[in-house]
């Protein structure tokens, strides 16, 4: 069992995850009582669901705690942004080691099938069946830099003025935190005046495909980044298909799948250093 919690938890992430989990006092004036499961344990059970896109029920007894227990911490941590939280320093970390790339930045969304619950909608290209959308602004590397949820019926053009002020500001190797891209990719459906001329505003040089201007094949010539954003999202199995009720426990599937993405990275600059 050490190993499996070991493996969907390792030291390195546990050790920023402490940093952002906060502190639990567990008082029982009574006494007695069972002995609280270890964080340690419940976070690698969270990563399991994640992964692995099995119910909270099917939660198999090997992490030493409950589903409910699992359940219950997962639900406390999304109300307090842990994810949120735990993401940001990881994209501390990477703007530290100069792996982020803000000269050329990538905007997309994603539909997946949904049972119900808030922020979903009728989908207009598939026949109206009820679905979420992921809507993600990642850097020229492909790391998520913003994310953001919706229902399917909501125009991906609404997304981007929400996405752009969600990128929060990151630390540098150098010089101060930024959170500005210098240029924006986008396709066709962020083609209106008005989110170029607020883009430029802040200084964003847009770059959004034309509708019957420019051609289908520059299309994915600097966006094929987020796109892979996308499929890399798909490898945390319980966003194949949204099935929370609770809107924040979606969007907190969504955090972890970036933190995953984000880890990943630090864990390969961690290796090559050590095989320098």
């Amino acid at each position: 069992m050490t190993d499996l919690i070991e493996r969907l938890v390792p030291d390195e992430l546990w050790v920023l995850f402490r940093r952002v989990v906060p502190p639990t006092v567990v008082v029982r004036p009574q006494g007695g009582g069972r002995r609280r499961a270890g964080d340690r344990e419940v976070l690698a059970a969270i990563m399991f669901v994640a992964t692995s896109g099995c119910t909270w029920r099917q939660l198999p007894p090997v992490f030493g705690a409950s589903w409910q227990t699992v359940y219950r911490r997962f639900a406390q941590w999304s109300r307090d942004r842990v994810w949120a939280k735990l993401y940001r320093v990881i994209l501390d970390e990477l703007g530290l080691r100069g792996e982020l790339d803000w000269s050329r930045c990538a905007i997309d969304s994603v539909s997946l099938r949904a049972a119900k619950g808030p922020l979903t909608g009728p989908n207009p290209t598939d026949r109206g069946k009820l679905r979420s959308k992921i809507h993600l602004i990642t850097d020229r590397n492909g790391l998520p830099l913003s994310l953001g949820i919706s229902g399917a019926n909501m125009h991906d053009s609404q997304g981007l003025e929400p996405l752009v002020w969600g990128i929060p500001p990151i630390r540098s190797r150098r010089g101060p935190r930024r959170r500005r891209p210098a240029k924006l990719h986008a396709d066709k459906g962020y083609d209106y005046d008005r989110l170029r001329r607020w883009l430029r505003e802040r200084g964003i040089s847009p770059r959004i495909v034309r509708r019957g201007v420019d051609s289908s094949q520059r299309l994915g010539r600097h966006r094929w980044v987020v796109e892979r954003t996308v499929s890399w999202l798909a490898g945390c199995r319980r966003l194949h298909r949204r099935y929370e009720r609770k809107a924040e426990h979606f969007l907190a599937f969504v955090g972890i799948a970036a933190i995953l993405i984000g880890h990943r990275r630090l864990a390969r600059l961690d290796a090559q250093g050590h095989s320098v």
